[in-house]
Order: structure tokens, then C-alpha cells, then sequence
């Protein structure tokens, strides 16, 4: 696996705060990779940590094989933090053409070009004074986006935009991943958007590192056997420490080629089973799990 991001016992502190504590992680090249946690993890002072915004109080990182905050690197580099900002004045398409112009690239960036691909083509003439918080997240994208990044770093991009807008933003960054090369590094606390749009995650708690892995790894350790069936004590105590009593339903960890040999075992010994479906198997329960402490089982008990 060929890392884009290596670190290695990574610490900041401020004052008596550890945002990061120890924090080590490789992140390969390519694909979408997602930075889970719950507020105050340290997802967004690692991402300021890898733009050479702050530096670490110890600890190393080399980002595309350079260290932190190397010329060469932030050339490479493309970031949207926390919800842009811009002049209220400009609009959509003078905000790229002055951004574009910053960065000494005025004639070389194709500015409606971006905009049409994060859906502002209908807005690049508005001024941005009027523009949702969803359409400012899409300008901030296409500003992330347009000097052709090999890495590009999003936290929360999605965060004010509706339903389908949240749609157009996960077929954009998957084409980028897949059609671009481009390799995409995400903060979001919406799970499912994560789990249908990321290649692999990190989930981080207190600074340091929680669970890491394949999306298909992590939440197929969460697929739990919902059962409904009478008398829930004799389901207990045919199955044993593999099922657990939730509620009035029973939830079994077993494998799912399993599942027809268990249930046609329950009816012979006289168990009524009303319905058997698999819950869980998604981010939340492993989220819940590995930052609150929450049982996988009782997580997946409320999952549909």
C-alpha cells in the first residue's frame, strides 16, 4: 500500500489540552478515506497539522513523501476548512478568477469549468452575498478543486446542502477518486454519506486512533441476526452467549450461511419465530461503539 500521508506519534497540545495524542496513521493513495470522530477528536487540528497551518508540539508526518508544510507539497494540495468565506461583493465566478489570480494561475484555470461541475453553472454570475450555505460549500469545492490537486482535504463537504445536493456532491467526489486520481481525504459526521462514498475510515477518539480500516471490514463485524420469536429465555438458552435479549426481540452474532441451519434448529425444539432480519452492519454502530463505549449489539437494536 502506497501512503499519500504517513504519521507517527503525532501530538498537539494546547495549554493543558491534547487535541492529538499519539496520534500514528498511514493513508494509502487513491480513493476516498474518511476521518470519523465525535467533536473535539481532533479531526480538524490534524487536517491544519497536514496544510502547515499549526504545527505539531511532536511527533512526525511526511505528506506525499515530503515533510510537513514543504513548498512542493502545498503546491499539490487542495483543502476546503469549516464553510468558505468569501467577499460579499464578488460573485461565484469573480471569487475563482481572484483566487485563481492569487495563486498566479489567472490564465490557466478554467473557471466555468468548475463551476458547472460542483452545479453552480446557473449561479456563477450571482454575487455570493446571497448564496446558501450549501452553495457556499459547492464554491469552496470548485475552489479546492480547480489548480487540479493530486490531494484534496474536505471537512464537512456536504454540510448545508439538501438531499440531492448531497447526492451530486458523492458522484462528484467518487469521480474524482476514480476518473481523476485524485485522492480524497473527508471529515463528516453524517455516517451513512461516509459509508456509501469512502473506500476506507479512521475513526478518532480523544486525540487518538480508534479503529481504522476497509468500510466492508468494519461494518460487517456489526450485522447482528434480529429475531422475534417465543419464549425468548428458550431462544436464549438453545443459542447461549451468541444471542443476547434486547427489548422483546433477541439478537444473535452468528454468520450469515448460518442463519437457515439456526432457525430450522429453533422450530424443532418448539420455538415460534416471527421474523428474522439482519440489523446493523453500518458505521454507526462501530462510531457508537468505538467512541462512546456503546455495544455494538445494543446500537444495532435500534437499526433498521
Amino acid at each position: 500500500m502506497n501512503a499519500v500521508i504517513s504519521i507517527e506519534r503525532l501530538t498537539k497540545s494546547f495549554g493543558d489540552v491534547r487535541a492529538l495524542d499519539g496520534l500514528s496513521l498511514e493513508i494509502p493513495q487513491g480513493g476516498v478515506y474518511g476521518i470519523l470522530g465525535p467533536n473535539g477528536a481532533g479531526k480538524s487540528t490534524l487536517f491544519r497539522i497536514l496544510l502547515g497551518l499549526i504545527q505539531p508540539t511532536s511527533g512526525h508526518a511526511q505528506v506525499m513523501g515530503y515533510p510537513l508544510a514543504h513548498t512542493e507539497t502545498l503546491r499539490r494540495i487542495g483543502s476546503m476548512i469549516e464553510t468558505p468565506r468569501y467577499p460579499a461583493y464578488l460573485t461565484a465566478r469573480d471569487s475563482l478568477q481572484w483566487l485563481a489570480a492569487a495563486h498566479g494561475q489567472a490564465t490557466q484555470i478554467d473557471v466555468d469549468h468548475w463551476l458547472e461541475r460542483v452545479g453552480l453553472k446557473d449561479a456563477a454570475d450571482r454575487k455570493v452575498r446571497g448564496f446558501s450555505v450549501g452553495m457556499m460549500q459547492r464554491l469552496g469545492l470548485a475552489a479546492s478543486l480547480m489548480t487540479r490537486p493530486d490531494l484534496v482535504i474536505l471537512d464537512e463537504p456536504t454540510s448545508g446542502m439538501d438531499p440531492p445536493g448531497i447526492h451530486e456532491m458523492r458522484s462528484l467526489i467518487r469521480d474524482l477518486a476514480e476518473n481523476d486520481g485524485v485522492t480524497v481525504i473527508l471529515a463528516s459526521h453524517q455516517l451513512l454519506e461516509v459509508q456509501r462514498i469512502c473506500d476506507r475510515v479512521a475513526i478518532l477518539n480523544r486525540g487518538r486512533l480508534a479503529a481504522e480500516g476497509k468500510v466492508s471490514d468494519l461494518t460487517e463485524a456489526t450485522e447482528y441476526l434480529h429475531l422475534e420469536a417465543t419464549p425468548l429465555a428458550k431462544v436464549k438458552e438453545i443459542i447461549g452467549d451468541a444471542a443476547e435479549i434486547v427489548g422483546d426481540a433477541i439478537l444473535v452474532n452468528i454468520r450469515r450461511e448460518d442463519t437457515a441451519g439456526l432457525i430450522r434448529h429453533l422450530v424443532q425444539q418448539d420455538v415460534d419465530v416471527m421474523e428474522a432480519r439482519w440489523v446493523g452492519g453500518d458505521l454507526e454502530a462501530v462510531f457508537m461503539s468505538e467512541t462512546l463505549g456503546v455495544p455494538e449489539a445494543e446500537v444495532s437494536a435500534h437499526v433498521d
